[in-house]
This record gives structure tokens, sequence and C-alpha cells, in this order.
């Protein structure tokens, strides 16, 4: 082997492995993240309802990954988060909902604190044992601190139907004695990711 290429070789390696130990990825902080969802009944009712348990990161790939865990549904009222558990979501079977989309990551990387971007999203949502493709329009902005805001910048509507669930809607309706619920759900979701440095591979 010539020591050029020899040379070369450990150049390309040291690149590589500076690389990997710059490399980082962004975890989602439970704490300070959001997805709520509002149910609408009897035509002009409105309540609000939100998940407590989130998981999540976004990649150096630009990959994004969502898990919601759908036992955590709080809607303020024990006995309507039981049957929504039961009765809506069955999650003895499907226990969580899982987001996942490609994110511009190079763009993100290159901005500064304080700086924000608008980016049309393609979401592909597993739900109830469905899986979809829903379209949102996310205001994502770079905070203080290596930290990441990602927020819907208007309500993504997800159908009930599309998952499933409509069965589910309507066994709520009738133990609520209900006249309608909307099977239609507008969902917002504010989302703070934390920058942690990746290790350094051998």
């Amino acid at each position: 082997m010539s020591t050029i290429l020899f040379r070369n070789i450990v150049l390309v390696l040291a690149l590589t492995g500076f690389a990997r130990s710059a490399s980082a990825e962004w975890i989602l902080n439970n704490s300070e993240s959001t997805i709520d969802f509002i149910s609408i009944k009897k035509s002009a009712v409105g309540e609000l309802h939100t998940f407590g348990s989130l998981g999540g990161s976004l990649k150096t790939s630009g990959d994004a990954t969502i898990v919601i865990s759908l036992d955590s549904v709080d809607t303020m009222i024990p006995i309507r988060d039981e049957r929504m558990k039961s009765m809506l979501f069955d999650v003895i079977t499907f226990p969580d909902a899982i987001v996942s989309t490609k994110i511009d990551y190079n763009r993100i990387t290159n901005m500064k604190a304080g700086e924000s971007i608008m980016q049309s999203l393609q979401l592909r949502l597993s739900l109830h044992g469905e899986v979809k493709s829903v379209q949102a329009d996310m205001h994502i902005v770079m905070l203080a601190g290596d930290r990441l805001l990602v927020a819907t910048s208007k309500p993504i509507i997800v159908n009930a139907e599309d998952f499933s669930l409509g069965k589910g809607v309507e066994l709520l309706r009738e133990i609520a004695k209900l006249p309608a619920i909307s099977s239609a759900v507008p969902v917002t979701v504010v989302l703070v990711f934390d920058k942690q440095e990746a290790k350094a591979q051998p």
C-alpha cells in the first residue's frame, strides 16, 4: 500500500470518527410537550382532552418519531378516561399511537436561536391497527440552549372512521346518551426536543 493511499485512508477514518462523535439527536421532552384533541358533542359542545405520556426523537437523518401512550388519555373525567381506553382506543390491543415523518434536518441545524421556519410535513399515523397519511403544517423554532420547538400552525383534522374508531365513537355516544359525537377531531401539537450529543462510535 502506498504512503499516500494509507494517509488518505487514515484521514477518511479520522473524519468519519469526528462526524460520528459530533453527531447528535433530539429527544422529546415529555413534561414540556402536549398533544391535545377536541371532541365535539351535541353538534356544538367542544371539550379539550390531552395525553400525559409522550415519547420520541428526531434523528440526524431527519427521521422523527412520536409515540403516544393512549392509556395516558386525560379528559378531566376519570370515568370518561376509562371508557375511551376500553371502548374507543382498546389500549390492551393497541396501546400506542405512532407518528413518523421526515424533517429537513440540514435546514434545522443551520438555524440560530430565535429563528423559525415553516414546513409542510406528511405524517404517517399508526392508530388502532390502521396506518394513514396526514398532512400537517408545522412551525419549527430553534430555542436557546439547544432546544427545538415543533408545533402545529393550525389544527390537524383526524377522522375516527379512517382508523376504524367509528364503532368506538358510537359506543361512547350510546353510553353517554348523547344525540351525536363528531367523528372528525381537531388535534393540536406542541413538541419540545432537547439536543443530546451522541456517543462516539469506535
